[in-house]
């Protein structure tokens, strides 16, 4: 895949709302980005001062383990003066609105936030509401591009070119931010893209957005060159427990197992995480060569100091 391109390419982005408010070259420079930081995590002493002079808010409304210490971690790997606030021990349990909340925290003069939040749209609403650079780190169900970026940058170091390239995504596809922020991104660069799961997991969306549907395990498998696992979302399900009859069942129809990896040699396991196994993934398929998930993770500190880095108007490195 081409680079994005030249060097006098002008990345104009001030936040990171979505993929879909990126086009593909603005895509394609930010994963080149990440190269350079990917390198710099590999180095003895993994900092650098880029972001020595910023202030960022970390400021997560849904719980996180990964997304939050992959944020956390770029910034102090770039010198930030990192705040992590936490909505549990805050004055929202005390009835003190958002819009209250981000213009109070943006009155100690801030640079940006990382915001995450179960209702679609709250990054969107932070630009109206503060100065500073927002980076979506996952509302509700409608997108999360970092993932993507981080899903994209892992698929570029197994195919350098993504184009023309065959993404299989398997599983919970109705309530996952995930997959929307995925499908924006690959088909933008090329990639194809096939959604595999459950009809009652199947929303309209994916065709609309340049997404063939497949509900055959064994077809999709046999046609894809990476394959990523989505967990069942039972959180954001709801009350709506009639969408499947049972896990053991769902891993029957849906489940990657091993005999997949023998019978398919040349697929490649991803995973946002968190894993569930024994449901999407057999939990020997996980910790098999051909899964490249610990690599996902690892590469999402160095796309994050890439999206830090662009977004707080650093320029090429």
């Amino acid at each position: 895949m081409a680079k994005a391109s030249t060097e006098n390419y002008s990345f104009d982005q001030k936040h990171l709302l979505g993929l879909a408010d990126y086009s593909r070259e603005d895509i394609l420079y930010v994963l080149d980005q990440a190269k350079s930081f990917r390198e710099i995590l590999d180095r003895p002493v993994p900092k650098i001062p880029t972001l020595r002079d910023k202030t960022i808010v970390n400021l997560f409304y849904e719980n996180s383990t990964r997304t939050r210490l992959s944020f956390e971690l770029a910034q102090k790997r770039m010198g930030a003066d990192v705040v992590n606030f936490s909505a549990s021990t805050s004055s929202t349990k005390k009835g003190e609105s958002l819009k209250d909340t981000i213009q109070n925290i943006s009155s100690m003069k801030i640079d940006m936030v990382v915001c995450r939040h179960e209702s679609p749209g709250v990054p969107h609403f932070l630009t109206q509401c503060v100065d500073a650079a927002i980076l979506n780190a996952g509302d509700g169900a409608h997108e999360h591009p970092t993932q993507a970026l981080l899903d994209m940058f892992t698929m570029q170091q197994i195919h350098p070119s993504l184009d023309g390239k065959k993404v299989a995504i398997i599983g919970d596809i109705s309530h996952s931010r995930v997959v929307r922020s995925n499908i924006i991104g690959l088909t933008k660069v090329g990639a194809k893209v096939v959604i595999c799961g459950p009809k009652t997991f199947m929303p309209k969306f994916v065709e609309d957005m340049g997404a063939e549907i497949s509900y055959n395990l064994e077809e999709t498998l046999s046609w894809c060159d990476v394959a990523m696992a989505l967990r069942i979302q039972l959180e954001r399900q709801g009350k709506s427990t009639e969408l499947f009859p049972s896990l053991r069942e769902y891993h029957d129809l849906f489940g990657i197992k091993m005999k997949h990896l023998e019978k398919y040699p040349d697929f490649k396991i991803m995973h946002p995480g968190p894993i569930n196994r024994g449901v999407e993934l057999q939990s020997e398929v996980a910790d098999s060569e051909r899964a490249v998930i610990l690599d996902q993770v690892t590469n999402g500190v160095a796309v994050r100091m890439a999206v830090l880095y662009l977004l707080s108007g650093g320029i090429r490195i």
